[in-house]
């Protein structure tokens, strides 16, 4: 049922709403998000192969790996004078910013090693002469911060530490800078943050793009000491100079995050990579291009809303999926070039409502034609025989007027004596009568695939092989043609319990090419075989009573249904305006 909203269709103001519905809570649920997470990382891979972009000004990454900890004796939680080494080298190298990507002591170790806390000390110290420094903090299992010693804090200063954390996406995966990480929502100071404003930019929460900029190289940390060890100033200022510096692990068992693309132009990690290439491609997005930012919401919401409205077009769905189909496409070209530029698009909720109106209309046209073919079939059921109809509805039955050659078997049927038998009967019965014969007598045609063209009076006409094609029309008529006469042997013995008169019936049958098609007007017309193949069928019919046999058919009928019945030749027989025709005859005795 259809209702009307101002001249809006109610089921469509409905479906409308609940695509924007459904496509909203897409868009901002978990889901959503895993789906443009996962949306982007193609995107990124795409431009970055694509369209390559430089990081500009670069940052520096010195990894500590499996060679550097086999270079120095004391474990990784003592190296203070290495340590404070390096950042003395940095110095020297005249990098703009360092940062620390490692645990730093929680408590002295001079009681163990005497001096180890003020070598540290004096390389913060000498390396904040020259550049800030940033150590990174970190958290225990609880998520509270891990202490720092004392000292260490005091000879860093106030925006010399940063936590070392990144907001997690649903999958796990580092897309994101974001310093609102407490669990309040306050802001706090991330070791990236921390070295973006030392290096003069002010972070905002964003986008990572690792589409910018190659894979990172890492300089060994123990080629960094042996230069500074060395004083090979030079090396070290070809190493730094002018570019930020940061410091963190990169041998495969500690401190990986999973991230997008593989930042590690040295292994393939399957995108499981160093923590500090994080920060690096962080620091490179803030110090150059600046993150990406999310579209606003309102504008993610016209174009949620965009495929919805289609629900409301008035052309045939032809129309809407093509347009639904070229946004959806266009959609994805959009939002890559927006990536390019600095925004993202989320595209889930988008999708969602494009494909659900998409899918939506078609299974709402789909849900028409099927209810306009149920009703067509409602209507045509006792009007056409089902052969005919089962080609109506494959779309194979032209309505066309005009006709088609086809080679057919026509069947006419009579019974005999009719004429006198309705003159003793009330108009009422006459109908009752022949209900209860033709009901018989049209099943019998159907199960053969035959298609009944016309009743005339208690006559009936019917062909096979048209519209539907059988591969034996004469042997299915023939067969048609002996099950009427059976069900009229058993549909005589009820009228005789009924205290009736039984009846007799002659079946006609001949076969041949002819023009089967409709006739009649554009108005009203009927689908029948018109030529000589049906007049000689007529006449056929019409030997029945004179030769004295149920079944009257021609030498082309017997010549394809022989192998079902033996058929008595009656030789060449004069028929009304036809030359002579060669008949053959089935049972002798009407009601046998």
């Amino acid at each position: 049922m259809n209702f009307h909203l101002r001249g809006v269709k109610l089921g469509s103001l409905i479906s409308c709403a609940a695509c924007l519905i459904l496509a909203l809570a897409m868009q901002y649920s978990s889901l959503g998000q895993r789906i443009d997470g996962a949306v982007m990382d193609i995107q990124q891979r795409i431009l970055r192969s694509a369209l390559p972009v430089s990081a500009g000004p670069d940052v520096v990454v010195v990894g500590i790996d499996d060679e550097s900890i086999r270079q120095y004796d004391e474990p990784l939680t003592l190296w203070h004078r290495h340590l404070g080494d390096f950042l003395q080298a940095a110095a020297a190298g005249r990098g703009t910013a360092v940062g620390l990507d490692m645990v730093l002591p929680e408590r002295s170790y001079n009681a163990i090693l005497p001096g180890y806390d003020e070598a540290l000390m004096r390389g913060i110290l000498a390396a904040r002469k020259v550049m800030p420094v940033v150590a990174a903090i970190t958290v225990d299992g609880s998520g509270a911060p891990r202490e720092v010693m004392q000292k260490i804090r005091l000879v860093l200063g106030a925006n010399g530490t940063g936590m070392a954390l990144f907001p997690l996406d649903p999958d796990g995966v580092v897309r994101r800078f974001d310093e609102q990480l407490a669990m309040d929502g306050d802001t706090v100071p991330t070791l990236t943050g921390q070295m973006a404003r030392n290096i003069g930019k002010e972070p905002r929460a964003g986008l990572i793009d690792y589409s910018i900029g190659n894979p990172f190289n890492y300089i060994p940390f123990h080629e960094v000491l042996n230069a500074y060890r060395t004083q090979d100033f030079a090396r070290l200022r070809t190493f730094f100079e002018g570019k930020p510096v940061l410091l963190g692990i990169v041998v495969s068992s500690l401190d990986r995050v999973r991230q997008p693309l593989n930042l590690a132009a040295w292994e393939d990690n399957a995108n499981l990579a160093p923590g500090v290439l994080a920060h690096a491609q962080a620091l490179r997005n803030i110090s150059g291009r600046g993150l990406i930012q999310p579209l606003a919401d309102f504008l993610v919401l016209l174009l949620i809303a965009a495929p919805c409205v289609m629900w409301f077009a008035k052309k045939t769905a032809v129309i809407p999926v093509s347009v639904l189909v070229l946004w959806l496409l266009g959609l994805v070209a959009f939002s890559s070039g927006l990536y390019r530029a600095g925004w993202h698009v989320p595209l889930s909720g988008p999708f969602i409502a494009a494909l659900f109106t998409l899918f939506g209309i078609g299974a709402r046209d789909a849900l028409v034609i099927l209810r306009e073919r149920m009703l067509l079939k409602r209507s045509l059921a006792g009007a056409v025989s089902p052969t005919v109809m089962s080609e109506i509805m494959a779309g194979r039955f032209s309505p066309e007027l005009g006709g088609s050659r086809a080679y057919v078997c026509v069947l006419f049927a009579d019974i005999r004596g009719f004429t006198t038998m309705s003159e003793v009967m009330p108009p009422e019965k006459v109908f009752a009568f022949l209900n209860r014969y033709f009901e018989r007598v049209v099943q019998q045609i159907h199960k053969y695939d035959g298609a009944v063209i016309s009743f005339m009076g208690d006559g009936i006409m019917a062909i096979f092989g048209a519209p539907k094609a059988v591969t034996n029309p004469c042997a299915n008529g023939f067969l048609a043609a002996k099950a009427i006469h059976q069900e009229v042997a058993e549909f005589n013995r009820r009228l005789i319990a009924d205290g009736l008169k039984p009846i007799e019936i002659g079946v006609g049958l001949h076969a041949g090419e002819t023009t089967v098609g409709h006739v009649g007007s554009s108005g009203r017309h009927d689908y029948t075989a018109i030529g000589d193949v049906t007049n000689v069928a007529s006449r056929l019919e019409s030997l029945t009573k004179q030769l004295g046999f149920c079944i009257i058919c021609s030498r082309e009928i017997a010549a394809h249904a022989e192998a079902f019945e033996a058929l008595v030749a009656l030789g060449p027989q004069s028929i009304k305006g036809h030359t002579e025709v060669e008949v053959f005859g089935w049972n002798r005795r009407f009601g046998d």
